[in-house]
């Protein structure tokens, strides 16, 4: 499933990440927590409002808390999130084996 069908299907503007910006990961947490969550905030500076993290809850202990990585290997850590990048912000997603959840949350956008 390419990032164009993804926004098409929940209709909206494809904004995909420019090359070289940063997404907010939770690097410590197991690859094999699930779920895989994800939410978009604002684009700024060289961010792309994305920020990633296993788990159930958002990691909040300074051990766990988000790393900035680069967009292009995100890949390397969650593959499965590819597909889903040029949603704009204000969109969230939760992924799982079988399970799929995105939806839109314009508070997102109020950080």
């Amino acid at each position: 499933m390419a990032q164009s069908d993804v926004c098409r299907r929940f209709a909206v503007e494809s904004t995909p990440p420019c090359q070289g910006t940063m997404v907010g990961f939770a690097l410590s947490r197991p690859r094999e927590l699930e779920p895989l969550n994800a939410l978009r905030h604002p684009i700024r500076g060289n961010g792309n409002g994305w920020f990633v993290w296993r788990g159930p809850e958002i990691p909040r202990e300074d051990d766990q808390f988000f790393t900035a990585l680069h967009v292009e290997h995100l890949d390397e850590y969650a593959p499965e999130l590819e597909p889903y990048l040029a949603l704009p912000p204000g969109w969230g997603v939760v992924l799982a084996p079988d399970y799929e959840d995105v939806w839109y949350d314009g508070t997102l956008l109020d950080v």
